[in-house]
């Protein structure tokens, strides 16, 4: 008896659609990467929707995108660079044991390698207020209204190419601690996940991030399982995350000439129903 194909749903982030840094010029090179499944999960960072000196290309970019995905049912979550994209901050799947965020609400400076990050830190401090307990959508909110009000420093696409260069290596080498800061939160980024998933979604087992830019699967010593998918910049890779009924599958993500497919399998985890 020949085995009946489950229902998929892939996620992956930070495509950066419309900026010089993405490696996605073209909607149709993902064009494997929606064959054949059932929903996406866009988890944050799919462009950048911030006010910026060329707002008629925002605007394109947008529509272009909206008309790529028409025939595809595609959760679009928010993330600090398109934190208007949509009201949807966080997806829950398989009942509520995998959680999709972006993952900036780790760091209360948003973005702790940026040159912004002091005015970030403020802007989240005056966002959240003098509450001292909030929920996790309230958190995501707060973050949110606050990477809205953070200047666009990355390049659009038609800016000049060497200008777009000049720009971004000011913005990868300044200021000197930059390196150590990126390193830094590269190594707090599953702990932090973690940490706020026990404090506000302790059901789920699987969590999935994006937003540093590093793919990677960390399993944790509580049974908990971090899953970032990097991005579509270089230089570090992507991946997917396929999630069915039963089972998760991690992918790697592989070019063949200018087209994105799922690739070699990274990781497979059962969904069992209860318990870790």
């Amino acid at each position: 008896m020949l085995a009946v194909a489950q229902p998929l749903t892939r996620i992956f982030s930070d495509l950066h659609y419309g900026e010089r840094v993405s490696l996605v010029q073209n909607l149709a090179q993902l064009d494997p990467l929606l064959a054949g499944i059932a929903g996406l999960v866009l988890n944050g960072d799919t462009l950048d929707t911030r006010p910026g000196p060329h707002p008629a290309t925002i605007q394109e970019v947008r529509r272009t995108l909206a008309e790529y995905l028409r025939a595809t049912p595609t959760v679009m979550l928010t993330g600090n660079h398109d934190p208007d994209i949509s009201t949807t901050h966080l997806h829950e799947l398989a009942g509520t044991r995998v959680l999709v965020t972006h993952g900036d609400i780790m760091f209360d400076d948003i973005v702790p390698w940026g040159r912004d990050a002091r005015l970030a830190h403020q802007l989240v401090s005056r966002e959240r207020g003098a509450a001292s307990a909030l929920t996790l959508e309230q958190l995501l909110h707060a973050h949110r209204r606050a990477a809205g009000a953070l200047p666009r420093r990355l390049p659009q696409t038609d800016t000049r190419p060497w200008q777009s260069i000049g720009r971004l290596m000011v913005e990868l080498l300044f200021p000197p601690t930059r390196v150590t800061r990126v390193l830094r939160a590269w190594s707090e980024m599953p702990a932090r996940t973690a940490t706020l998933a026990r404090m506000h979604r302790p059901e789920a087992r699987f969590l999935v991030v994006g937003h540093t830019h590093r793919p990677g699967v960390w399993r944790l010593a509580d049974g908990r399982v971090v899953i970032n998918t990097g991005s579509f910049c270089r230089p570090l890779g992507r991946l997917v995350v396929d999630v069915m009924p039963d089972h998760l599958v991690v992918r790697r993500v592989t070019r063949r000439g200018r087209d994105y497919h799922p690739g070699d399998r990274v990781a497979e985890f059962a969904l069992a129903s209860a318990g870790f």
